[in-house]
């Protein structure tokens, strides 16, 4: 199962902290989460107006919130996997994305530039060799796509995907269900040897 993921961080350096995280299956069931332990100290203007200003949870709830959503098959019979929202402390973001991804078996992590993503994503299990055992140690990024399909890897990925109507850029489950949108398109139009 690809899993399509975006998060979002208190800046570009070594000592940033998570804000919050957003993952979405090939089949539409998606994990969010806020921090609530960030390090707010490192909040500057720009991440308030484009970043805190577009978390889901921040003015809702006060400092906890957890919410899961079973999902049904096309019978309606027969459970098909649940989704997640939450907000908390790391620790128990970290457990209840390990028991998102459980459901799924065996995981590719994709994500758009996924320097910080991943290295991020790891560090929620405190090292790379700790990250859930059904999930594919290399992760996967659709940057790389754009470049194959000879296309600008900084192009606008909402207008590519035509999703710009009620944008919500910078929003982590947001910007994941872009990567996910831009991977499809990818997939469909591609013209490079099947080496991916």
């Amino acid at each position: 199962m690809k899993i399509f993921f975006d998060t979002e961080f208190t800046g570009l350096h070594q000592n940033t902290t998570l804000i919050s995280i957003g993952c979405v299956s090939e089949d539409d069931r998606y994990f969010y989460a806020e921090f609530n332990d960030y390090d707010q100290s490192q909040i500057d203007n720009w991440l308030e107006k484009n970043v805190i200003n577009n978390l889901l949870l921040n003015n809702s709830y006060e400092n906890e919130y957890y919410s899961l959503e079973k999902h049904k098959n096309i019978t309606g019979k027969k459970n098909q996997g649940f989704s997640v929202t939450l907000k908390n402390n790391s620790e128990r973001i970290k457990i209840e994305l390990e028991k998102w991804l459980k459901q799924f078996g065996k995981v590719e992590m994709w994500s758009d530039c996924l320097s910080y993503d991943w290295v991020l994503f790891n560090q929620l299990w405190g090292h790379a060799f700790n990250i859930p055992k059904n999930v594919y140690y290399i992760p996967f990024d659709i940057c790389t796509l754009f470049k194959a399909n000879n296309i600008d890897p900084d192009i606008d990925r909402e207008k590519y995907v035509r999703m710009t109507n009620g944008s919500k850029k910078h929003n982590a489950l947001w910007d994941a269900k872009i990567i996910k949108k831009c991977y499809q398109k990818l997939m469909r139009n591609k013209d490079y040897p099947d080496f991916f």
